[in-house]
């Protein structure tokens, strides 16, 4: 499976040779993608099975502490993957000048298919919510897309120390 074109999109954002976080990594389509853009990358999952070259296997849900709490990416990305917990942290672990890709289910989904459970699906403006005071958004959607599926997604930069850089060929609208 090709990597989201949402995160292929805002790909040449993260600063050039940064380490990237691949949250509930699944097959590994992205920990590929940013690894062959030159990108150390460390994969997490529950089931490293399916990884390129390994990864960290770890329960992102089961509330031990966060193995890479002191650590800083260039970008994390998270894909078809919600708990709740685990957001607030995912956005601290982005460093400065470096960028969130967030795209996972949002109320609405049920009528599609799966994932139904609310539990799992994000209420409208939740992303936006998460990372209020501590990220610039670039981009954020919110709504139907192919397949059919109901989705919410946000691309989220640190500005670090010197401000918001200059990303305007980036920035979309909300849908």
């Amino acid at each position: 499976m090709p990597a989201s074109a949402w995160i292929v999109r805002f790909a040449d954002l993260v600063p050039p040779a940064a380490p990237v976080l691949d949250l509930a990594a699944g097959g590994g389509r992205h920990t590929r993608f940013f690894a062959a853009r030159g990108h150390p990358v460390l994969a997490v999952d529950r089931d490293i099975s399916r990884l390129p070259d390994g990864g960290l296997a770890w329960d992102l849900e089961d509330g031990s502490p966060w193995p890479f709490a002191d650590r800083r990416f260039g970008a994390v990305v998270v894909v078809n993957y919600l708990h709740r917990p685990t957001l607030a942290a995912a956005v601290s672990l982005v460093a400065p000048g470096g960028l969130l890709l967030y795209e996972t289910f949002a109320e609405g989904q049920e009528a599609f298919g799966r994932p139904r459970n609310p539990d799992f699906l994000l209420r409208p403006g939740e992303l936006l919510q998460a990372v209020r005071g501590r990220l610039v958004v670039l981009a954020y959607e919110h709504g139907q897309v192919e397949g059919p599926r109901m989705v919410q997604r946000i691309a989220a930069m640190d500005p670090g120390p010197a401000g918001r850089p200059d990303v305007s060929s980036s920035i979309s609208t909300s849908r």
